[in-house]
């Protein structure tokens, strides 16, 4: 048993993985704002890049329509503990953002590890009603 398994339980049904949320409501996803984009292909491959490290779930509309495609990352209950909090990524268009997202949660997420690539180029700023809107 490694350390963390101690730490947290093997199978903890406490211990909660890195979340990835994708919106799909009025904005992000459509082919209407964004022509040309595969944005079922690139939920999907998002979905198998991340495998078992995390979870990713699609939610209806995250209210920054401004800066779609918005996908939030969301910390593991490791990472919450060590500081991480949900980070905000806006105009999450090109396949090499949906493969640095995957590499992020392979590699632990928010307050366990850096986001790689560019990704620090789409973090957005979101106001306190948006960020509480979207639960745990």
């Amino acid at each position: 048993m490694s350390r963390r398994d101690r730490r947290t339980g093997a199978g903890s049904a406490a211990a909660s993985p890195v979340t990835v949320t994708v919106c799909r409501g009025c904005c992000c996803g459509t082919q209407a704002k964004h022509p040309g984009v595969d944005h079922a292909g690139q939920y999907e491959r998002l979905r198998t890049a991340v495998g078992s490290a995390g979870r990713v779930r699609a939610v209806n509309c995250l209210d920054v329509c401004t800066q779609s495609n918005v996908v939030v990352v969301g910390p593991s209950s490791e990472g919450r503990a060590a500081g991480g909090r949900p980070v905000w990524l806006g105009f999450v268009l090109m396949d090499e953002m949906i493969d640095d997202i995957a590499a992020w949660v392979h590699a632990g997420g928010p307050g366990l590890a850096d986001p790689p690539g560019l990704l620090d180029l789409q973090l957005i700023s979101v106001s306190r009603r948006v960020r509480e809107s979207l639960a745990d």
